[in-house]
């Protein structure tokens, strides 16, 4: 019977979620863990029936769907427990947010179910175009720092404008300058914090669209790469021998 009223429950919620801003989720997040129930799990339900791709609070603007493709699950993670008010374990919170570290164990087949498809699908988009992107850059940054101190490098450009150009075939500030073009942003040499990653995104579009499948693959492996190395320094600094 608790399983069929608690059904009922996610079916009303769900036909409510035309209306499901940030006052209805905090409000059903902490209804569910004033209840007793893992704050994780009554997380990802509510992620489940959001549905707004960006809001602003304040000075702050919040994009949850970075080109209308790319969900950025952890951005709407902090903004939604954020109400919590204390009601989870801080350490959890910080190490979702910041690592990407759930607090239970979830493979990806649960994850999607959770959240579902759709917004599964714009994760997966947010994860190749945007972690996995970043990846590629300090990548090749490390490549080009490594150089540079054995002194292989004869270039002596920025680093930042080195690393975009072995990239995606032009520097930084070229780059960027294409980005602001195709956005209608007004120029300048600098990008805010809410631009950023929709800047990244706009990069592995591009490069995806200009470069050979080999060197797509390549660089992709190379990403994963890092990500990995990148992950086995988090645990060792929270697991030492």
């Amino acid at each position: 019977m608790r399983g069929k009223a608690k059904g009922r429950e996610r079916a009303a919620e769900e036909k409510r979620r035309d209306t499901f801003g940030c006052e209805e989720a905090a409000a059903y997040l902490r209804r569910r863990v004033a209840g007793g129930e893992e704050w994780f799990s009554a997380l990802l339900d509510a992620i489940a029936l959001w549905h707004l791709p960006e809001e602003e609070d304040g000075e702050r603007r919040y994009c949850y769907l970075i080109g209308g493709e790319a969900f950025d699950w952890l951005l709407l993670a902090e903004r939604l427990t954020e109400h919590l008010d204390g009601a989870i374990p801080t350490e959890e919170r910080e190490t979702l947010l910041f690592s990407g570290q759930p607090p239970c164990e979830i493979d990806e087949d649960e994850f999607k179910r959770r959240i579902g498809k759709v917004k599964h699908s714009a994760h997966l988009n947010y994860y190749y175009g945007v972690t996995v992107e970043e990846a590629l850059q300090t990548a090749v940054e490390e490549e080009v720092y490594k150089e540079r101190r054995s002194h292989m490098a004869e270039r002596r450009e920025p680093v930042d404008e080195e690393v975009f150009r072995r990239i995606y075939g032009k520097g930084w500030s070229e780059m960027l300058a294409l980005f602001r073009e195709k956005r209608r942003l007004p120029a300048g040499d600098s990008i805010s914090y809410s631009d950023l990653k929709d800047f990244t995104y706009w990069l592995f579009k591009y490069r995806v669209d200009n470069c050979d499948p080999a060197r797509i693959a390549s660089d992709t492996r190379k990403a994963l790469l890092q990500l990995s190395k990148m992950e086995d320094c988090r645990r060792r600094r929270i697991s030492p021998p």
